[in-house]
């Protein structure tokens, strides 16, 4: 039964897929040092998971990406390889640090000039975009509590058909706790709501587990 997988089980089979389908990357593995050299937090996507976002953006044939939450640019080069020579990715990153730090990243995979990076809040930049063409595909994974007003300028910046992934929505199973009112936990709630209920968007979402823990992510269309 899947109740009685311990998590050393799940950590070796996510350890295997890693290696047999991601396999050792200089240049991603060079981000992620550089990461937690500058003491970045260790919330980058795992390794299966930014494949999956890069196959995602190949199947979709993705050719402008929004990117809300950078960090250290792991996700970003993932990305950023899916794209056709003239595609590009926005990315919007609040700390000036990390914005630095992706950036070098970027140039270190040879990915630097598919990838802007934006710095400011989110809120504060995504009003910006308006007005250029619209993203073949979004993925957030910023503040959670945000979540809610990130997707409805998904759907503003986006076209019918664009992807939208929302990262850690499973928030370790708090996101199915109606007496959890953690800010990250309730604005995850929120913006899972709108999926559910915004006629722009049709979604569904998984859990996971991976060399993150126990988490989920939600894939949505702009319809």
């Amino acid at each position: 039964m899947a109740s009685d997988i311990d998590s050393a089980t799940w950590r070796r089979v996510d350890a295997y897929l890693s290696a047999l389908l991601v396999g050792e990357d200089p240049a991603l593995d060079a981000a992620v040092a550089a990461q937690r050299a500058a003491g970045l937090p260790a919330i980058e996507v795992a390794p299966v998971n930014g494949k999956f976002l890069h196959l995602i953006a190949r199947i979709s044939g993705a050719r402008r990406i929004l990117e809300i939450g950078t960090l250290g640019g792991y996700s970003a080069i993932w990305l950023a390889r899916a794209l056709p020579d003239d595609g590009l990715v926005i990315s919007i990153e609040a700390e000036p640090a990390n914005a630095r730090l992706a950036r070098a990243n970027l140039d270190r995979a040879g990915l630097g000039g598919r990838v802007q990076i934006r710095e400011g809040r989110a809120l504060d930049v995504l009003p910006t975009l308006s007005g250029e063409a619209p993203f073949d595909l979004v993925f957030i994974d910023a503040d959670k509590e945000s979540n809610a007003a990130y997707l409805d300028w998904a759907a503003r910046l986006g076209r019918p058909g664009t992807v939208v992934i929302v990262d850690n929505i499973g928030r370790g199973g708090a996101v199915a706790d109606p007496t959890n009112s953690r800010p990250d936990v309730v604005g995850t709630r929120q913006g899972l709501e709108v999926l559910a209920r915004d006629p722009r968007f049709e979604a569904t979402a998984l859990q996971t587990l991976d060399a993150k823990g126990y988490d989920g992510f939600a894939v949505a269309v702009v319809v």
